[in-house]
């Protein structure tokens, strides 16, 4: 089969979902949300990153990054703020409201996700009455690990808006099954909501990678490119491998200089140095979720010694591997 890279950088990072709030607003109406990093330990604990989401599955509202652009989000649109940063989501362009971040904590013990109706700028707990809303949304959480290595978060926008395609799009189908499984008792709910948010942000990735512009830079579209994307791909089908700039410019038909300024251009670094923080990436992961021990990490990642393996490992995190360890372990 072949390699899929987003799946692989997604099972690495330990990409998890998580349904927060089952919201609907009347008349003129916000909601402002926090910086991420200040609501992790309440609403994701234990993720590194955090990012927040929403998808409109009635009405239209409008959602911004505090201080920059608002978009206009119509029934069955996403919006992703991957980078975690401050954003309204509100009836009309330009509002504001308080952001509350203690909130986030006093509900910890809670049955998620919470109903919060706002009307005219009042939060009432609850689903709004029947007919007595201009928009619903469901809005979630998205944890995922940045160190040692995520290509993918630094590669997205700040705002990453997704228009349906339609009412009957799959996605947001899925969605309002979301919404219903929010408001039910059935065992297995809290997964089913999990799995259907990070269900939501893979096609969201995918979506957001068709849409990009044929001169798109960064890891997502480098994906897409016929030398960058293959480069990836074998880098990812073989990371353990000794590879040579020489080696892949053969496999992919491209000279050394060539390959390696095209994937420089695209990807930030050169394809050596992609493939040296790909590794640690993976040390990290078995580390982590195994008990094989340092020097059998350090073979399956592509390093001939332990020493050589752990140097490197510190330079990218700080720290040295075993200690490392104990500390992902908890």
């Amino acid at each position: 089969m072949k390699q899929d890279t987003l799946s692989d950088v997604l099972r690495s990072v330990r990409l998890r979902g998580a349904l927060y709030f089952h919201v609907s607003g009347a008349r003129d109406w916000a909601a402002e949300a926090p910086p991420a990093c200040e609501i992790a330990a309440a609403v994701m604990p234990g993720a590194e990153h955090v990012m927040e989401f929403h998808v409109v599955l009635a009405g239209s509202c409008w959602a911004a990054v505090v201080g920059g652009e608002p978009v206009r989000l119509a029934t069955g649109a996403i919006v992703v703020f991957p980078h975690g940063d401050p954003h309204v989501v509100s009836s009309a362009p330009g509002m504001r409201a308080p952001a509350d971040a203690a909130g986030y904590f006093e509900r910890r013990e809670q049955r998620l996700p919470f109903a919060l109706h706002l009307d005219a700028r009042e939060v009432r707990a609850g689903t709004a009455p029947p007919g007595a809303c201009d928009a619903t949304l469901v809005c979630g959480f998205l944890g995922c690990d940045l160190r040692p290595f995520n290509p993918l978060i630094a590669s997205l926008p700040q705002l990453l808006h997704l228009p349906a395609a339609s009412d009957q799009d799959w996605l947001v189908q899925c969605m309002r099954q979301a919404a219903v499984e929010s408001t039910g008792e059935r065992a297995g709910a809290g997964a089913m909501l999990e799995r259907l948010s990070e269900m939501m942000f893979i096609e969201a990735l995918r979506r957001h990678l068709d849409a990009l512009p044929a001169d798109g830079r960064g890891w997502i579209a480098g994906m897409r490119d016929r030398f960058v994307g293959r480069v990836l791909t074998l880098l990812h089908e073989a990371p353990a491998r000794a590879w040579t700039v020489e080696e892949l410019s053969q496999r992919v038909g491209l000279s050394r200089s060539a390959l390696h300024e095209r994937f420089a251009d695209m990807i930030g670094q050169g394809p050596m140095q992609y493939l040296a923080n790909w590794r640690m990436q993976l040390g990290a992961t078995l580390l982590r979720d195994t008990s094989v021990t340092v020097a059998a990490v350090a073979q399956q990642v592509g390093y001939e010694s332990e020493p050589a393996f752990a140097r490197a490992f510190k330079r990218a995190v700080g720290m040295p591997p075993a200690r490392w360890r104990r500390q992902a372990r908890g």
